[in-house]
Order: structure tokens, then sequence, then C-alpha cells
């Protein structure tokens, strides 16, 4: 007697997917051609960005390996970690560079709240419906334009020791020839404010028209119903306006985190011609540039560079989760 097998059951058909709509296609169709134009878009300064700061930092890498002497005569020789291990372990860089990052931290946490607080004063201030305003912000905005070289020089002269300086004479004449000719500059315990006095002035403007900018698209509707459940200024600046502007004040903040670790200018400047006392002012960047240029040491300059970009990347990223706005992932 023969048995009979089970039959075995046939794979269930997969059911066709309804073929696309012209909405569907258009829609796809549209979303394909804005992914390619913003690509197009954003390529020239992508290629920038390669060109100008990714080979660069690539080569510095390359080199920070490497004892590379400017000048010398010498083919470079492959070093491996010994850069590294110098700025860390002797006394001779270990003591300068560590001097100089505490400098870069005390100026950024100065600098990064007291500026952007600024910022948004005259960005408040200047968002009125005023006459002859545009002329109130760009005078605000000018010291933005101005070159660092000049605003250093500026600020030399503001800033020089004795009677010679405008700062010394003014206050020599408000208290009756009692102030004494206090070098501003050279002193180590004002040094550092010099220099973050004069970076607040020449950038705040910047971060001013950010933020008059983020001003702009709050709507006003939600002032009027803030008018109407009668809150106070205080109220409607902490319920409406800082809500407003949450993701332009931390893009702001973040800005000024990386332009205030970048500071090299106006110290070069001032250490040179102006006085400045160096220990008190020095910054990785200068330390980076000296280390290059004065001691000819192009190796130990670029592992200096490589890892204070590290720090910078890492405090950004932590910066940017602790004040990451709320309609983000």
């Amino acid at each position: 007697m023969k048995t009979l097998e089970p039959a075995h059951s046939a794979p269930p058909r997969r059911e066709k997917a309804p073929p696309a709509t012209p909405e569907k296609r258009s829609k796809a169709t549209r979303r394909n051609r804005d992914r390619w134009h913003g690509l197009l878009m954003s390529a020239p300064g992508v290629g920038g960005l390669i060109a100008f700061v990714g080979i660069p930092f690539c080569y510095a890498v390359v080199l920070s390996f490497y004892n590379v002497r400017l000048g010398s005569p010498a083919e470079p020789s492959f070093f491996g970690l010994e850069h590294y291990r110098r700025l860390f372990t002797d006394p001779d860089l270990s003591g300068p560079f560590l001097r100089a990052l505490l400098n870069n931290l005390t100026f950024a946490a100065v600098v990064v709240p007291v500026q952007t607080g600024l910022a948004l004063a005259l960005a408040i201030l200047l968002n009125r419906k005023l006459k002859a305003i545009g002329l109130f912000r760009s005078f605000f905005f000018m010291p933005v334009v101005f070159p660092m070289a000049l605003v250093a020089v500026i600020w030399r002269l503001i800033l020089a020791r004795g009677e010679e300086g405008m700062l010394n004479s003014a206050l020599n004449a408000v208290s009756f020839g009692n102030w004494g000719a206090f070098d501003w500059l050279g002193d180590a315990t004002t040094a550092m404010a010099s220099i973050i006095v004069l970076s607040i002035w020449q950038g705040v403007g910047f971060q001013m028209v950010i933020l008059l900018a983020g001003l702009q698209q709050i709507p006003g509707e939600l002032y009027e119903a803030a008018r109407l459940d009668r809150a106070s200024r205080w109220q409607q600046f902490r319920h409406v306006t800082l809500p407003g502007i949450r993701g332009t004040l931390v893009f702001v903040a973040l800005l000024t985190s990386v332009l205030s670790f970048r500071v090299f200018d106006q110290v070069y400047i001032l250490v040179r011609g102006g006085g400045l006392d160096e220990d008190a002012t020095r910054t990785v960047m200068y330390q980076a540039v000296t280390t290059a240029f004065d001691q000819n040491n192009i190796g130990q300059a670029s592992a200096v560079t490589v890892v204070f970009f590290l720090i910078v990347v890492a405090l950004t990223i932590i910066q940017r989760r602790v004040v990451r706005p709320d309609n983000e992932d």
C-alpha cells in the first residue's frame, strides 16, 4: 500500500507594489534634483576646505612623525612619537605648552559667555524700527571689518604705558594727576585681560548680526499674545525670545568657542611690537608658530597643532552635546 506524502505548501505569492503615481514620481524627481543642486552648490566650499584645511592638516600629521628642521640641509628623519613624548615629558616643552593651553582655556572661558551675552544685548537693542537704525547697526558691526593687525595697533595706542597711552591719559585727567603710568600690556595681571577686551570689541559685531537675524525670525504675534497675557519684559524675553533663538544662540556659542581657541594675531602683533607680556598671553597657536619659525622645528610645531586640534574637537563635541537644541535628536 502506497503512503501518500504530504504535499508541500506553495510559497505565498508576493503582491506587486502598486505603481507609483505621477505625483510620487514628481516628488522623487524633485528630491533628486534638489540633492544634486545642493551637492553642486556646496562643492566649491567643500573643495576649499579640503584644499586649504584637510590636506595641510594631514600633511602636519605626517610631519609630526619626522624630525624636520626649517632651513637645515639634513634630510628629514623618522622620529616616531618622540615629538609627542617630549611635548608632555620634557620640561622645556611641556611647561610652555601647558601654560599656553591654560591661557587658551582662560581666554575662551571669559570670551564665549561675555561676548555672546553682549552680542545678544546689542541685537535686542538694535531690533527696533527706528529712523537710521541701519546706521547704528553698521556702527557696531564696523570693528569686524577692520583687520586684526589694525585693531591691535589701535589698542596698542590705547593701552600703551605712560602718558602716551590714551587710557592712562584719560584716567590721569579724571583723577587730577593722581593716576600713575600703568603698563596694561606689560603687566602680567592685566595682559590677558587687555587681549580679552580687544578681542570682544573686535568680534562682538559679527555675533550680533547673526543673533539679530534670529530675532527677526520670531513671529510678532507671539509678543502680542504675551502682552495680552500681561507678561513683563523679562517674561517675554524668557518665554518668547530665548526659545525662539535657541538654535541661533547655540550656533553663536559654538562659533565663538572655535574662534576663541584660534586666537593668535593680536597676541603675536602685540608681543612683537607692543610690549605685551609673552608668558601671560602665550597661546597654543602662538606656541606652534614660534616653534616652527623661531626655533625652526617644524616637526615639533606640527605635533603641537595636532594635539591642540584633538583637544579643540573634543571640547567642541562636549559643548555640542551639552547645549544641543530641543528640536534635534
